[in-house]
């Protein structure tokens, strides 16, 4: 295969945002759009020089990979026709919000010899790959970290608000940072979570509590109502006499020792797809279809990421701490 025929399901921000980063890469090729509003797509589609497709068995007709990039509770049907129809797939993140629906995709994808790779972006962006890059130095082990991952409101899209699309609040936001820190620590062995609702009709306040099995602890805090206040993203860890703290995907700051010298990687410089990772988690896609590449965000990741959710909504109910297995 010299390149790759791609069709979009769902031309809302981010199907747009990816559909032009993908024709930006000269191995892809956007072929078909298909969104339940027929004006979005058609839209979509002019941009990119795509069609607009009717439905989405016309889409699979025409393509060879899937992005699917609908509201959240859709994925795992359209995953699984895609699959079942011999497409590679890009799930967005939540791969799905149930285990019972996350187990069935993560099964169906181990049965394909289709890519699947799932939408965590976090881990293709410049700022978290620095962190990375520092606490797997023998001079930084870290032993705890802060967690912070807000949103100003849950009003635009109207349907990020509405817990029957999205599967709740942890589904639309905060599970970008339950996947991220374990990528960054290992696996997480326990959640310990509060939580409560102010604005949405659901809880959208969460304080958590999470234990790895290195041995590490956590905070995470995350509102849906919190302003957008910069940086509504971070993450701080702490190691001995060092610290080392993210603001936002613009720069990472690293201090060592008792001097309190701080050196600061700036990535402010870079386009907003280049610094949330967008374009390097669409050409690590290609890549894994055309150069047989690791897939860098599996089936694998995407349940576990479901599976931390899930815990943490089990714990807010029972008030208890929730272990996990490794």
């Amino acid at each position: 295969m010299n390149g790759v025929r791609i069709g979009i399901v769902g031309a809302g921000f981010i199907g747009n945002m990816h559909a032009q980063l993908l024709a930006e890469i000269p191995r892809a090729a956007v072929t078909a759009i298909y969104d339940t509003q027929l004006d979005r797509a058609q839209a979509l589609a002019r941009k990119v020089e795509a069609e607009a497709a009717s439905s989405l068995t016309a889409l699979l007709e025409r393509v060879d990979a899937v992005y699917i990039t609908a509201p959240n509770r859709t994925h795992p049907d359209i995953a699984l026709a895609a699959l079942d129809r011999g497409c590679h797939v890009f799930c967005e993140k939540p791969m799905a919000v149930s285990l019972e629906a996350a187990r069935a995709m993560l099964e169906a994808s181990e049965q394909s010899d289709r890519v699947f790779q799932v939408g965590h972006n976090r881990r293709f962006a410049p700022v978290y790959r620095k962190v990375k890059e520092l606490i797997n130095t023998d001079r930084f082990r870290p032993h705890s970290a802060h967690i912070k991952m807000n949103r100003g409101e849950l009003l635009d899209p109207p349907w990020v608000g509405q817990p029957d699309v999205t599967g709740g609040f942890l589904y639309e936001t905060t599970i970008h940072m339950l996947d991220m820190v374990r990528w960054l620590f290992g696996d997480v062995t326990s959640v310990m979570v509060a939580g409560s609702a102010h604005e949405y009709g659901e809880v959208d306040d969460f304080s958590m509590l999470l234990t790895f099995a290195s041995g590490m602890h956590a905070t995470l805090a995350s509102s849906a109502d919190a302003s957008w206040f910069f940086p509504f993203e971070r993450i701080e860890i702490f190691a001995h006499h060092a610290t080392i703290e993210t603001q936002e995907m613009v720069g990472v700051t690293y201090t060592e020792g008792l001097d309190s010298r701080l050196t600061t990687f700036s990535f402010h410089h870079l386009s907003r797809e280049d610094q949330w990772g967008y374009r390097s988690e669409d050409e690590a896609f290609i890549r894994s279809i055309l150069d047989g590449a690791p897939v860098t965000v599996s089936t694998w990741d995407g349940y576990k990421a479901v599976e931390l959710v899930e815990a943490c909504y089990r714990s807010l109910r029972t008030g208890e701490r929730i272990p996990l297995d490794v």
